[in-house]
């Protein structure tokens, strides 16, 4: 029974028992009373009586005349005269009314103490005059007595519930406030709440408002610290920029990875003469020459989604722009842009190349960076300050605009030509945790089926991303009916956003049944940070559906996401670029510990994506994490 319960148990029990008690001794005390005042009527009216008598010289027609004339004044049962002689003079009422219900006058009994006095004629005795009163309006009264008391007990019993309403409920709602603010902490929600004006509940209250406080305050030094472990994994200290590993592995992602764009551009920017500017300027002159380079190519790249910018060397920086075709004209301007900040810093000792390549999806990584290398050293050969531009050509995906490329679409979708793939998610023990299933469509019917670097930006420009997110998770969800293996499908941050896209959602889960609990859901690491009540909407709207939903890609900017732990995420996968090398980088694998520490604290799990070597699996197991996916896995 709960405490509540049993406080409103004590209170209605103490309010019948007052009720009962104070009821019972109004009865008891008005039948005494009425007992009281009949005896003494009773004794007072025979002595009138036998006053009265006793003047009649014995005379017993008057006597006679008298008992009958005091009898019937109505309010005696009975009045009799008894003389020495053996006369007797009796009036009787026979079938005594009682004006009130008969259970009550079994209830309460009422004795009518008979009322004796001595008739004389001077010395000389006469008889004996008995009065019995009515007890009927005795009876009546007392009924009308009990039931005001009743009516008057029954409003204070009334108010006093009313009281103890109040007062359970002023109790109730601190309690309440601390159980949501417990349930709240499970649930990873820091909340505080307002203390009651009860003392005791008042420092309970203010004891889990600190203790909130408190691990509100130790999860965000555990984030910093996270963040931190994350700058010296994959930043370079002087530029803020990533390392060289990182910066690879961001390309290797661009190139290979399924919703990767379709094209792009490579930048590589090269310090002239490293060593004979550091003996020219000095050391701290040419730290402050390239950190001025590297502050000039995060201008250009800050607002770019997916830009990366990294430093590979002590003089070489590059910078990939997924989805951006390679412009003459733009190279140009940070070729000037850079020249500036060489003149401001270096003192006319220092000059920077440039050069630049385009990339498709899915080209090897050393033909990318040996085209971009051949580049660099054309430029080199122009001179100080020259750039050179090698292979801007971007061909179209898929011709025709917009319209041909939603009419590509809608029909691809309408005659099912799209299949998902499957990579395996394994945990420590080889078991799967789930099969990632990025969806791939057959834009033209007879062709392959592409990958989301294809057809995703056409879906993003002609607003139909949503349609084939939905489409994806139908397809994951009737696979997950045939097989029963679990499977994670992605979805776009744009689907968020469209307009009954969480209905739709909702109504194709509940179409899948038990289906439904063996589905993940991934969203990209950016839409946690560009649109967290997105997030926390489909979040609500998946509770209760068994569905689970996480951020790929993450890692880059996970300790910074506002209120994570009011997402409702159930996890979150390690973008690869910040898992390749755990096994030999000991910041590497610090940065892993604390994110998978960090995530452990928030109730998600964590993997890791794209594990290549074998030898990373060990130490990634060793960090804490949850299971992993990749080369090396499947």
């Amino acid at each position: 029974m709960s405490l509540i319960r049993q406080m409103w148990l004590v209170v209605l029990t103490t309010v019948v028992l007052a009720f009962a008690g104070s009821f019972a001794v109004t009865i008891v005390s008005a039948r005494e009373y009425v007992q009281t005042q009949l005896r003494v009527k009773n004794s007072d009216n025979a002595a009138a009586l036998a006053l009265t008598l006793s003047q009649q010289g014995g005379d017993w027609e008057l006597m006679e005349l008298l008992v009958a004339a005091q009898f019937d004044t109505g309010f005696y049962e009975r009045v009799s005269l008894q003389g020495v002689d053996g006369r007797t003079i009796e009036r009787r009422m026979s079938g005594v009314p009682m004006d009130a219900p008969g259970w009550f006058v079994e209830m309460v009994p009422l004795d009518s103490v008979p009322g004796v006095a001595q008739v004389s004629d001077g010395w000389r005795a006469l008889g004996a005059v008995t009065v019995v009163s009515h007890a009927g309006y005795a009876y009546r009264d007392l009924w009308r007595a009990t039931v005001q008391a009743g009516i008057w007990l029954s409003v204070v019993g009334l108010l006093a519930g009313l009281m103890g309403h109040f007062m359970v409920g002023g109790i109730r709602r601190p309690l309440g406030s601390t159980v949501r603010q417990a349930q709240a902490l499970v649930n990873g929600q820091y909340l505080t709440v307002d203390e009651p004006r009860v003392p005791e509940l008042q420092r309970l209250t203010r004891a889990m408002n600190a203790m909130v406080q408190r691990v509100k305050l130790a999860f965000e030094e555990q984030a910093l610290q996270v963040e931190t472990l994350r700058l010296q994994a994959s930043q370079d200290p002087l530029t803020g920029v990533l390392l060289r590993q990182p910066t690879l592995t961001a390309l290797e992602q661009a190139l290979s990875r399924d919703d990767a764009a379709a094209h792009g551009r490579v930048i590589l920017v090269r310090l002239c003469d490293l060593a004979g500017v550091n003996v020219r300027l000095g050391r701290r002159e040419t730290d402050e020459l390239i950190a001025a380079v590297a502050q000039t190519l995060k201008g250009h790249t800050e607002g770019l989604a997916e830009a990366s910018l990294g430093r590979l060397n002590g003089s070489d920086f590059v910078a990939i722009w997924p989805g951006q075709p390679v412009c003459s004209q733009q190279l140009e301007t940070l070729r000037d842009a850079l020249k500036a900040a060489c003149e401001a810093q270096g003192k006319g000792h220092a000059a920077v190349v440039l050069a630049a390549t385009g990339y498709r999806h899915g080209e090897p990584l050393s033909t990318v960076l040996a085209r971009a290398d051949e580049a660099l050293a054309r430029a080199e050969a122009l001179g100080p300050f020259a750039s050179f531009v090698m292979d801007i050509d971007t061909p179209a995906v898929l011709p025709g605009g917009e319209a041909a490329w939603k009419r590509s679409l809608s029909e691809a979708l309408a005659a099912r030509r799209f299949a998902l793939g499957h990579y395996p998610v394994r945990n420590a023990a080889g078991d799967l945790v789930h099969l990632e299933c990025p969806l791939r469509i057959q834009l033209v019917a007879g062709r392959g089926h592409e990958p989301a670097s294809v057809w995703l930006p056409l879906a993003l420009r002609t607003h139909a991303v949503d349609v084939v997110d939905l489409a994806a998770v139908t397809e994951a969800l009737k696979c997950i009916g045939m097989d029963a293996q679990p499977r994670a499908v992605n979805l776009a941050t744009h689907s968020l956003a469209a307009t009954g896209f969480g209905t739709r959602l909702r109504d194709v889960l509940r179409d899948a049944g038990g289906a439904a609990a063996q589905l993940w859901l991934e969203l990209p690491e950016s839409a946690a940070i560009e649109h967290p009540a997105l997030v926390r909407d489909l979040s609500q709207q998946l509770k209760g559906s068994g569905v689970r939903l996480g951020l790929e890609h993450a890692g880059q900017r996970l300790a910074r996401v506002d209120r994570l732990y009011e997402m409702g995420l159930d996890f979150v996968k390690i973008d690869a670029r910040f898992v390749r090398g755990v096994a030999h980088e000991p910041a590497v694998a610090q940065f892993l510990r604390g994110t998978a520490t960090l995530a452990h604290g928030l109730g998600l799990q964590v993997y890791a994506e794209g594990v290549t070597d074998p030898a990373d699996l060990p130490a990634l197991w060793a960090c804490g994490f949850d299971g992993a996916t990749g080369p090396a896995v499947a």
